[in-house]
């Protein structure tokens, strides 16, 4: 009986160093996820609550085999709420790490700078990871960048930062504007910026685009700037065609080649460096430019030597079988 006893002695312990071995090694050995999976883990949840939806997406065995093992080795720790990128095969510790480090997963949206409002809505409402409907943005609210965003956040939320953020921008550098800028107010730096951004792709020259601009507004002459003709057809799309002679004609309050002065609203969102290029221009005699045929323009002072620079122009369109 002795014996019998020592060897059920020794079962039992056998066991019991299986089942504890069995219960370390759990928490560190490869997890069940073939593929990455993403939890998202809302305000107040608790690592219980955590457990059932890792059970639910394939990342742990057993709910409450993870929750079991985190409160002994998490040591009471606490989760935080986010969205979480779990990687294929991650153990129940390297979960439990990533839940209470609180690195979330970032998504982004991208306003490019010159996007013009309609694009903004468009690419909002086309995000599936956001909800609900906005109206189309005030031309020239928004703030070119990128932002985050949480999974399922309103639109609403995620355009108001946005327009917040321009609000914030506008505010900083009108107040550290040249005093001898043309912009009489904000809503004219906006306007102002919004044209020059769509006139040049070329960052260095928006400083001499913007000094030709308040030189011209300054002198009462018409802007001329083109996109201001298709802004009143498109809300700023690309037109896709060369401009019709009745539209360069067309009274309207946005086209300046019907006009002086600014037009009456903003074309587009305007980034940072075109704000602050209307507000810090270059000095520049320069009254005209015309494109170089490299991405570029090349600036004139007087119309002849415009003239010139458009001659030259036309001929790199005629060599390029533009014309």
């Amino acid at each position: 009986m002795r014996r019998l006893g020592c060897s059920l002695l020794l079962i039992g312990l056998a066991v019991a160093a299986f089942v504890a071995f069995r219960f370390v090694y759990g928490w560190t050995e490869t997890g069940p996820a073939t593929k990455d999976v993403t939890i998202v883990v809302p305000d107040g949840a608790t690592v219980a609550d955590a457990a059932v939806l890792l059970k639910q997406k394939g990342a742990v065995r057993s709910a409450d085999a993870f929750l079991s093992r985190a409160k002994i080795f998490g040591r009471g720790k606490s989760i935080k709420a986010g969205e979480f990128l779990i990687p294929k095969g991650a153990s129940n510790s390297d979960i439990f790490s990533i839940l209470q480090g609180g690195k979330t997963l970032t998504r982004l949206v991208t306003i490019p700078e010159g996007m013009p409002s309609i694009l903004v809505y468009e690419r909002l409402m086309a995000n599936p990871e956001l909800t609900g409907e906005i109206p189309v943005p005030e031309e020239g609210s928004v703030l070119p960048d990128s932002y985050a965003f949480d999974k399922g956040e309103s639109r609403a939320a995620v355009l108001k930062r946005m327009q917040e953020a321009m609000s914030r921008a506008l505010t900083k550098l009108w107040a550290e504007r040249d005093p001898k800028s043309v912009p009489k107010s904000p809503r004219e730096a906006i306007i102002l910026a919004s044209i020059v951004e769509k006139e040049t792709g070329v960052p260095a020259e928006r400083p001499t685009v913007a000094g030709v601009y308040g030189n011209r507004l300054k002198a009462g002459m018409m802007l001329q700037a083109d996109p201001t003709i298709i802004y009143p057809i498109t809300k700023g799309k690309p037109l896709g065609r060369r401009i019709k002679k009745s539209e360069i004609a067309a009274v309207n309050d946005y086209n300046t080649y019907a006009m002086t002065g600014l037009p009456k609203a903003p074309i587009a969102n305007p980034g940072r460096l075109s704000i602050l290029a209307v507000l810090h221009p270059a000095e520049t005699k320069a009254l005209y430019f015309v494109a170089d045929g490299k991405g570029g323009h090349i600036f004139a002072d007087t119309l002849q030597e415009h003239n010139e620079n458009v001659r030259k122009w036309f001929e790199i369109r005629r060599a390029r079988g533009e014309l």
